[in-house]
């Protein structure tokens, strides 16, 4: 039987987008809407009784969330934020270890392209570490001519800077696990012309403050990758 009468609200869509839906598990169309409470008199709108709060549709599932719903980074941008991450960390420990062995730099160009830039090759990776050093023609010919030994973060504040602003936005969206493997990678690069020196260390314990990474866990990851082969 139809209900005489009830209290239902009124939708109106204020912005159309992409978000990560909870109820679907996957990135997904959204509604974001504001709404009044009516009263219904079979089933038709008689008389507004408030507002009510604001909400985001899937235009999946049809599920309704909180605004707070929109923070959730969707897949593909997740994605993009990790590939990013990866490409700064790879440059940050390059510059702190300097572009003199070849070893250091295969090995950073190795993680900028297993992080999903294949076509990213050394003279880009070299070109890029240039800019945001402030460098400048220095490291195209450092293997041809004597690299720099290599730079205190503080010093390269392009490089500093990004960190801050590619790892600390991503930190809270993964797993312990993936924000230690982050930490790793960079370990790898520092590692392979030989034992960390002393600006590699601080570049690495820089990208564990921007992961949010315990200081006594970050040297523990430090000393285990010392014992790991790569």
């Amino acid at each position: 039987m139809t209900r005489l009468w009830g209290v239902r609200p009124r939708w109106r869509t204020d912005v159309l987008g992409d978000f990560f839906c909870p109820g679907c598990g996957g990135d997904r169309n959204y509604r974001r809407q504001h709404g009044r409470r009516w009263l219904r008199l079979l089933g038709t709108p008689v008389l507004p009784l408030g507002p009510v709060i604001g909400s985001v549709q899937c235009t999946g599932c049809h599920g309704r969330f909180g605004v707070e719903s929109l923070e959730q980074p969707t897949c593909v941008r997740l994605g993009g934020m990790l590939r990013d991450a990866q490409y700064t960390i790879a440059l940050a420990l390059l510059a702190a270890g300097g572009t003199a062995h070849r070893a250091a730099r295969e090995a950073a160009c190795t993680a900028v392209r297993e992080a999903g830039f294949e076509d990213c090759g050394e003279a880009q990776v070299l070109a890029a570490l240039a800019a945001l050093s402030g460098l400048g023609g220095e490291l195209h010919d450092a293997h041809d001519v004597g690299a720099p030994s290599g730079r205190r973060l503080g010093e390269s504040s392009g490089l500093a800077v990004e960190l801050h602003a590619v790892l600390e936005p991503l930190a809270p969206h993964l797993a312990h696990q993936g924000r230690e493997r982050l930490l790793l990678q960079g370990a790898a690069i520092a590692l392979a012309d030989g034992r960390y020196l002393p600006q590699e260390r601080e570049a690495l314990a820089a990208v564990g403050r921007c992961l949010d990474l315990p200081q006594a866990r970050v040297g523990a990851l430090l000393e285990a990758a010392t014992r790991a082969p790569y």
